[in-house]
């Protein structure tokens, strides 16, 4: 089972540490990363394997939305199907 995390804001040290550090507490596996910073904004795609996580889905959801809180970013994670149906033209 995979997911889909996107991260927006504010360029800043640590973005990347600090997302990463709440996945892999949660034994949540990075497939894929893209990232980019367009002038001083910061964008990020990850898809991510959580067959194996340690946690619910709506807890890593919760923890990964008040870290970006806690950083000024917009953090969301969605089921990889779900994504798929929202993007599909």
């Amino acid at each position: 089972m995979r997911a889909v995390i996107t991260v927006i804001g504010k360029d800043r040290v640590g973005i990347i540490a600090a997302i990463s550090s709440i996945l892999a507490n949660c034994n949540v596996n990075i497939l894929d990363i893209s990232q980019t910073i367009m002038q001083d904004m910061f964008t990020m795609i990850m898809m991510v394997d959580i067959s194996k996580m340690c946690t619910d889905f709506s807890t890593l959801s919760d923890r990964l939305e008040n870290k970006g809180k806690e950083l000024g970013l917009s953090v969301r994670i969605q089921h990889e199907d779900i994504f798929n149906s929202m993007h599909r033209i």
